[in-house]
């Protein structure tokens, strides 16, 4: 379980998500395009947790999502037009966890590290802004913690606090594990990656190159949710086709 922090400014919602994370037992603190004053004084601060102090920082979040098969973010919703499914904290839970039971299972089989089997990242948006729409184009779908329309928005550190416990609160009830080997981010990206390049040299009309273009191919590659061994079938046949294209010239 990664639990990634988007484009963070505050020193002290930063310690209290690392808190919130020893509390509840998970290690893995990832955080992307932090504000470096905040990031490295909460690091520094007298008595900061091993989880912050062995915490990673990236550039982008398809970096620090590379290695997980499942990414979901987390919204307030409010008043945006937004393009994926939407669980409630405490259904986006179960899925969560049956997620994460299934890398175990696998590892377990492998006998490697659950890393091999493709983990899950849960993504908290930057203090006043949240998620923007290219972020969540690298999610499979967002959840939301169910507060009050009139004050929908919720503390960075508060949020990180309750979703991890949400998460630990009810294992027992953990569903039957996902079967397959769903493909990770990183294989997510790389078809992304390689079909806008195939669009771009079979001339789609008027092709966009916009964020918000992308973002779209993207979120419709994420939706397919497909296993690694057709990620990479599909890969080499969108390669194959840009060859083609390309030699054609």
């Amino acid at each position: 379980m990664r639990v990634v922090l988007v484009d963070v400014r505050n020193p002290l919602n930063i310690g209290a998500a690392a808190r919130a994370m020893s509390n509840f037992g998970f290690r893995h603190l990832r955080v992307v395009n932090p504000y470096d004053v905040a990031f490295e004084g909460a690091r520094s601060a007298v008595g900061a947790a091993d989880v912050l102090a062995s915490a990673e920082k990236y550039e982008t979040i398809a970096e620090a999502v590379a290695d997980c098969s499942l990414v979901v973010g987390t919204t307030a919703v409010g008043p945006r037009d937004l393009q994926h499914p939407i669980q409630r904290l405490e259904a986006g839970a179960t899925l969560i966890r049956a997620h994460l039971s299934f890398v175990c299972d696998r590892a377990s089989v492998s006998d490697h590290s659950a890393d091999a089997g493709g983990a899950c990242a849960l993504m908290f948006g930057s203090e006043k802004y949240g998620l923007s729409n290219k972020d969540m184009s690298h999610c499979h779908w967002l959840m939301r913690i169910p507060t009050r329309e009139e004050h929908f928005s919720m503390n960075l550190g508060q949020a990180v606090a309750i979703c991890l416990y949400e998460l630990i609160r009810d294992s027992a009830a953990t569903p039957e594990p996902e079967k397959g080997s769903p493909a990770s981010a990183a294989e997510v990206e790389r078809i992304h990656e390689t079909l806008l390049t195939a669009l771009r040299a079979s001339g789609y009309p008027k092709m966009n190159t916009s964020d918000t273009f992308e973002g779209a191919v993207r979120r419709l590659v994420v939706r397919l949710r497909l296993q690694s061994g057709d990620a990479e079938f599909l890969l080499g046949m969108l390669r194959q086709m840009v060859w083609r294209m390309k030699t054609k010239e």
